[in-house]
């Protein structure tokens, strides 16, 4: 019996992925689940990015329940493409196409200094509710 596991399920559990609290917000909302971003992070770890924004900021789209990818909801996400995945901000198609300049500059700012971030800080943002984090070992939705 073959055993089928993927370079991305084993990165999946040394990895951090972290969204922010007002992600958080946004994603319940939209009802776009913590499953849903893990996927997406799974595709980014296998070079599926739909924009590379600059200064570590990334565009990635997801699909909507019935809404598929296209007409979904458009997610940027701060990341060093390796153990560190920030999901910062989200906005559905039909809302708005994209992200202004100055919306950008701040997002990269913001992504710069989380991904800056010392472990113990980082345990600190999530203790007090700023960051959630999400699709670890226990946190897994498979």
């Amino acid at each position: 019996m073959a055993l089928a596991i993927s370079l991305s399920d084993i990165l999946l559990d040394v990895l951090r992925v972290f969204k922010t609290k007002t992600f958080g917000r946004w994603s319940r909302k939209a009802d776009v689940d913590d499953e849903l971003l893990c996927v997406a992070v799974k595709e980014m770890l296998r070079g599926l990015i739909d924009a590379d924004l600059g200064g570590r900021v990334f565009k990635k789209r997801i699909a909507l329940p019935g809404r598929g990818k296209r007409g979904g909801a458009r997610t940027i996400v701060g990341s060093n493409l390796r153990d560190r995945w920030f999901f910062l901000f989200g906005f559905e198609k039909k809302d708005r196409e994209t992200i202004d300049s100055r919306e950008l500059a701040a997002l990269q700012a913001i992504a710069a200094a989380l991904l800056e971030m010392e472990p113990k800080l980082l345990e600190r943002a999530v203790a007090v509710g700023e960051l959630e984090e999400i699709c670890g070992e226990e946190k897994s939705p498979t």
